[in-house]
């Protein structure tokens, strides 16, 4: 039996009979990110990859601290991704700020860097169904015109997310609730960014023939 692990759609490991486990470590600004993705994950029932979160103190933290956490992290093998919210930052920018930390860290062929556009809840407001069973709630239809492109409409996710919840959402427990139901068939998030983590998070993948 061989198994292949692959990252940036490369592999990253190749190996007869013996199983070996890839460490992919996300390193976020926040807790509701990590609630999030732990529902994800189990919901993508990837194997052979563990996983390990550092959860920075917002994103100016992040900012700082990024580089530091990279360089300085015990294991060489693992493999980083870092998810931040856009906010008010220029995307493209933003990114590539984070890819040069990770460049001056020593890792940048073990990182990849993922933008929120504009925040975490872009990604929830790219599924409402998923919005819907999570906090048992009526919403408005997706098509609606704030709703078709999250990502661009709306600056203020979070903001609007509690407004049409009435308030039921809250970050920690409803980004882990809301995370159990996302729907993680590609293309199906109208948030774009929401998308692009997904496939990230699916190229995690093992192959074996």
């Amino acid at each position: 039996m061989e198994t292949r692990v692959f990252w940036k759609n490369r592999p990253i490991i190749q190996v007869n009979q013996v199983q070996r486990t890839t460490e992919v470590v996300f390193l976020l600004e926040e807790n509701s990110a990590k609630a999030m993705l732990e529902q994800v994950l189990e919901n993508l029932s990837l194997h052979n990859i563990s996983t390990r979160y550092i959860v920075f103190e917002g994103k100016q933290d992040l900012d700082k601290q990024v580089g530091k956490r990279l360089k300085g992290y015990s294991n060489p093998n693992a493999k980083f991704i870092i998810l931040r919210d856009q906010d008010s930052s220029d995307c493209r920018e933003l990114k590539q700020q984070l890819l040069q930390k990770a460049q001056e860290a020593g890792k940048a062929d073990q990182t990849i860097v993922r933008i929120a556009c504009h925040e975490l809840e872009s990604f929830y407001l790219g599924d409402l169904k998923a919005v819907e069973k999570a906090l048992e709630c009526k919403l408005p239809s997706q098509q609606n015109k704030n709703y078709r492109n999250p990502d661009n409409k709306l600056k203020n996710a979070n903001e609007e997310l509690q407004k049409i919840t009435k308030n039921k959402y809250q970050k920690i427990k409803g980004s882990r609730l809301i995370g159990k139901h996302l729907n993680l068939n590609s293309d199906r998030n109208k948030s774009k960014s929401f998308d692009h983590l997904l496939k990230t998070l699916k190229s995690l993948r093992i192959d074996i023939t």
